[in-house]
This record gives C-alpha cells, structure tokens and sequence, in this order.
C-alpha cells in the first residue's frame, strides 16, 4: 500500500480549481498522508508535465481544460466512459509507469440525478465544448431519447454531433443554433455546459431569459454545470419561476470522490469534500 499519495490537477489556466482543498479534506478524513498539487500546465508543456509527473512518483491527477482531449495520445488503457466521452478527465499512473484514463466527469455528472426517470424523455443541452461530451454519456446512460444541442458556433460543432450519432445510434441528437431556442417546453432536462454565469469570467450572465425559462415544463429540471458561484444567474432564473434546479458542485465532488477512489482504492467522505469545496468558494 503506499504510505504517501500525491495527486495533483494539470490544465490552464487553474486559478479558479476547488480539487486540491477537496482531496486534501478526503485524506484527511480516512487519515492517509498525501498531497494534492495544483499545476498550470499550458499546451506547449503537456509532455514535459507528463514526464514530471512520473518522475516525481505522482499516484495520479485530474485532468482540466485545455488537456482533456489530447491526454488520449499519452495513455495505454481507457475505462468506457473515457472512451464513449473522447476526453479524459482522470489519470491513474501505474507502477510501470503508464497511465490509464478515465472520465469520472460522467460519473459526477449522473450521481446528483440518478433518481430523476429521464427514460425515453429528451434533453437540451447549451454549449458543445469538452464539457458537453461526458454530458451526452450520463444522459445516454439515464435513458434519455432526444438530445439537442444548442450551439453558437454550428460549423465546428457538426464533427462532434455526428461522433455521437454514431456512437449512440438509438439517441436522436439533433444541433441548432443558439438563437433558433425559443421554448424549452419539450424538454425534461436543460443543462447549461457553457462558461456563462461563471465567477470572474461572465458572472451575472444567464444563456437564457426569464422568458424562455418560464417556458420549461413545471417537472423540467434546470442543471448548472458552472459551481462557481453556487447559485448562477440561470439557478437564480429556475428558482424565481420555481422550477426544480442543481447546481454544478455536486458533479464536482462527486466525479472527484471517484477519482480518488480509483486512485487509493477507497471510497472518500463525500460530504466532507464538499463542505470543504463550500468553505473555499465562500471564501471568495
């Protein structure tokens, strides 16, 4: 067994990463030693990070943004999430110094909802980044029927939508243009994957009007995957036209618990992790 873990988070820029306080909270608490680094690892440093982390005798680390797709080329082994995702958010270094892939994103992102019925119901989703990628696994995985995808940018995000047409061939996946969204009254699901209501890059924003969110069906569920601040301005949107919502920290410490499972083979105090991601962004 190893007697001290070291995981850390690489991806640029980090200034905003909540993970080290949340694995530090999670040794803590099952009483092992170890230590979580946060490494702002641009593009053109990717392999030399690679080789640090190896050398160093790193556990494993979290993958962020803009690393989670081309991380693929490093790794000998992915688990299926990974793999039906196409990015990889989680990195197990083993003994013999590979690495295996995960995207425990998934996981996070299913946990919070696991007891919604969304079978043969449809989703919209905004945005069609990394992020919007291990959404359509959850939501493939929770049953859904009909996804569509909300995009500003329609000619780069054609590639992505038929990678998921063929992946998901039961699964309508239809692609609009943001501004073509005039009623969410179909859907049984919104979840927001872009960056709009984030702290310190477009706090305040919504992608959406009180208009339109009047028009989400009474059972519809609103879910933010932004979790910094806890209530973004479309949380705010669903909780004024008393609509059901989830907030973004919840997929956060959750698709951390699982990959600090996969790292030390144990499971975390989940709630531990998140009163420590809480106070951290109630520190400001």
């Amino acid at each position: 067994m190893t007697d001290f873990y070291k995981f850390g988070i690489i991806g640029f820029p980090l200034g905003h990463s909540l993970s080290s306080v949340m694995h530090k909270a999670a040794l803590e608490a099952l009483n092992l030693t170890g230590d979580y680094q946060t490494l702002e690892t641009r593009p053109e440093d990717l392999v030399d990070r690679i080789k640090m982390l190896k050398r160093d005798n790193f556990t494993g680390f979290n993958v962020t943004i803009p690393h989670k797709v081309p991380m693929s080329l490093f790794l000998s082994k992915v688990d299926e999430y990974a793999n039906l995702a196409g990015s990889v958010n989680t990195v197990k270094i083993l003994e013999d110094k590979s690495l295996e892939g995960f995207n425990t994103d998934v996981y996070g992102f299913i946990k919070p909802i696991e007891h919604l019925d969304l079978k043969s119901k449809k989703a919209a989703i905004l945005g069609t980044g990394g992020a919007a990628r291990a959404v359509i696994v959850g939501l493939k995985e929770l049953g859904i029927s009909e996804i569509t995808l909300y995009s500003r940018n329609i000619i780069d995000s054609h590639k992505m939508a038929d990678v998921f047409r063929q992946k998901f061939p039961g699964i309508t996946i239809n692609l609009i243009q943001n501004e073509l969204l005039n009623t969410l009254k179909d859907y049984s699901i919104l979840v927001n994957t872009t960056p709009l209501g984030m702290s310190g890059f477009h706090a305040g924003i919504s992608p959406l009007n009180d208009e339109l969110m009047a028009t989400l069906s009474d059972d519809g569920l609103v879910y933010d995957i932004v979790y910094n601040p806890v209530k973004t301005e479309l949380i705010r949107q669903a909780i004024r036209a008393g609509k059901q919502y989830k907030g973004g920290l919840d997929m956060l410490v959750h698709q951390g618990a699982r990959a600090f499972e996969i790292w030390t083979g144990q499971k975390p105090d989940v709630d531990k992790m998140k009163i420590a991601a809480l106070e951290k962004l109630l520190e400001g």
